[in-house]
């Protein structure tokens, strides 16, 4: 049986930086990935990303997004969640219009799905104000997120 990965772009392109996790999972849509490799866009969609996480039958989902953990602008992370509690996914997805990752994590293991491993491939954002397009040094953190998730397919 092939091992089911799926790779998830986080994001809202209108909040400049916010939009990162998006930006990677366009490019990494348009490259040759090994079988067994499903990449989505799910943009703010966290009710979407959570059915998928609990029907698709992955071995391991890969979250790009934009984190701050105060670092330098342009740094990416890779970080692997500890479960949240089910009261988090009751108020973190309230607003269709925003994801929260560790929410949306909470509302799967409510709906009584596990992905074997959850990895997130975060990037330091330099801005979240509203405005469309990432700033230059996390435009530049794209190739190697693109890279790092590579690896995390193939590893």
């Amino acid at each position: 049986m092939k091992r089911r990965v799926l790779v998830a772009g986080i994001g809202n392109v209108f909040l400049s930086d916010d939009g990162f996790g998006v930006e990677v999972a366009t490019r990494l849509s348009r490259e040759r990935l090994p079988e067994g490799v499903r990449v989505v866009d799910t943009g703010i969609r966290a009710r979407d990303l959570a059915y998928e996480l609990v029907e698709g039958g992955y071995e391991t989902a890969i979250l790009v997004d934009a984190v701050a953990r105060g670092g330098t602008a342009g740094t990416v992370y890779v970080i692997e969640p500890r479960p949240t509690d089910r009261r988090a996914a009751i108020g973190g997805l309230g607003d269709g219009h925003s994801m929260n990752p560790e929410a949306t994590l909470a509302l799967v293991h409510a709906m009584g799905g596990v992905a074997t491993r959850i990895l997130v491939v975060g990037c330091e954002p330099a801005c979240l104000d509203e405005g469309i397009g990432l700033t230059a040094p996390v435009a530049a953190a794209v190739d190697e997120a693109i890279s790092v998730v590579r690896e995390l397919v193939c590893a």
